[in-house]
């Protein structure tokens, strides 16, 4: 059931402000001699010493903390090519979410251009500006070489969450629903239903964590992706199995995995039947799976059943990585955000989500009873201690692999995350109580 009718979701982004996001000074500007430090002659000293050492850059300006989310409109979430205009509150969205969960600043950058080339040099002439790009809803199969590219060209974090977001964090639940189940994850018979940037990156993130390629059936819009087709693009091609399945029922027949990317009704209650003892189900298709939770649930009561809704178990929630993922990128100065520190980030929120589960965390979903199991393999969405779990553990890689430029006290990082993040709430909550909305 909705929690909010359309009205509700119009006013909320209508209602004075428009948007959802605003810039605040956060220096004093009480008088001229603020006035002459934050502007002429005062801000020459700090331009002066960024010349000297471009170094400087992170120690007087904002773009240590400061995230681009650059999109062109031509995959936004379940709505698909609707372009940049009509992209921007979901990239507007974005910005409260890294603020939210992870006190980091955000310009969304909409580009009305659908050419790789374009997209590719705007951004890289964005790098003296950001500490790090965030791409979001950029079609496949152009966002794989646009973040390719631009990871090799930038010198700063280069992030494509469509792709790696959904990778950790059902990476994570997978660890934790094998481990559940008893099933050893090399011998994982894993289906995947849609072939865009998200199951393309889930697929070599399970394969990272030990499975194995060959057991992955893969399906786009034209059926099974097999060595017999022609005209396959490479990021497809890789997953061509040798033997070709005749339709997405077949592929089930004895599978331990479902990966859902694509669209509701693809599955049916026998088509879970069909699956092996104890099956994964990862139904990711939104608003509606590509099999309701209950329907799953009825057909295979042992299976571990995930959506991306947060009105049933197991959510699988982009939230839940890339705020921390960016913020221990940030926080050690990192070059990039590798796969040490994918893999850093899935594993810190299986481990999170065996430890007990606090009753505030509860309360916000209504429950009373949160324990490790089939119901609950991935920490809660709005679970905050993410940022001093997951944050620290990408610090941690990025400082292990060397493409940190700083090096950190990590016990000492967990306890600052809370302290920033506390005071970060308390400003966010104070200013908006400001503007006396009612939604």
């Amino acid at each position: 059931m909705a929690l909010f009718t359309k009205e509700e979701a119009l006013r909320y982004h209508s209602a004075w402000r428009t948007g959802k996001l605003e810039s605040v000074p956060i220096k004093p500007f009480r008088n001229q001699k603020d006035l002459s430090l934050a502007y002429s002659p005062g801000v020459a000293l700090a331009c002066k010493e960024i010349e000297a050492n471009p170094e400087n850059v992170w120690k007087y300006t904002n773009r240590g903390n400061l995230v681009a989310v650059v999109s062109n409109g031509t995959a936004v979430l379940g709505l698909g090519n609707i372009g940049p205009m009509a992209g921007k509150p979901v990239m507007e969205g974005k910005g409260v979410l890294f603020k939210i969960f992870a006190d980091i600043d955000v310009y969304d950058i909409n580009l009305d251009t659908k050419d790789p080339e374009k997209v590719i040099e705007t951004v890289k002439l964005l790098e003296p500006t950001f500490g790090a790009i965030n791409l979001e809803d950029i079609k496949a199969p152009e966002c794989f070489e646009i973040e390719q590219r631009l990871i090799d060209m930038m010198d700063i974090p280069v992030f494509h969450d469509d792709q790696h977001g959904t990778a950790i964090i059902s990476g994570a639940g997978i660890l934790n629903a094998v481990e559940i189940t008893g099933k050893k994850i090399e011998d994982l018979k894993i289906v995947v239903s849609g072939a865009g940037a998200a199951a393309i990156a889930c697929s070599k993130f399970y394969v990272a964590l030990g499975v194995d390629p060959a057991n992955i059936a893969m399906f786009d819009s034209r059926g099974h992706i097999n060595t017999s087709r022609t005209g396959l693009h490479p990021t497809k091609a890789q997953f061509a199995q040798k033997h070709a399945y005749a339709n997405l029922g077949e592929a089930f027949k004895g599978a331990d995995v479902f990966l859902g990317l694509s669209k509701k009704g693809l599955v049916s209650q026998d088509m879970v039947k069909s699956m092996a003892k104890h099956p994964i189900i990862f139904a990711m298709a939104n608003p509606d799976p590509e099999i309701g939770y209950y329907e799953a649930k009825e057909a295979r009561p042992d299976a571990i059943m995930g959506t991306g809704r947060s009105d049933f178990p197991n959510q699988i929630n982009n939230v839940s990585g890339f705020p921390f993922i960016f913020r221990g990128a940030l926080d050690v100065g990192s070059k990039k955000i590798n796969e040490a520190m994918k893999l850093a980030a899935a594993k810190s929120l299986a481990a999170l989500a065996k430890e007990p589960v606090p009753t505030e965390v509860m309360d916000m979903y209504g429950e009373k009873d949160v324990k490790f199991g089939i119901d609950y393999i991935i920490p809660k969405a709005l679970d905050f201690r993410m940022l001093e779990w997951e944050a620290p553990a990408v610090a941690k890689a990025a400082m292990d692999t060397g493409v940190a430029k700083t090096t950190i006290d990590l016990e000492q990082y967990k306890k600052d995350l809370r302290a920033r993040i506390d005071a970060s709430h308390k400003r966010i909550d104070a200013y908006v109580a400001t503007y006396n909305y009612d939604f």
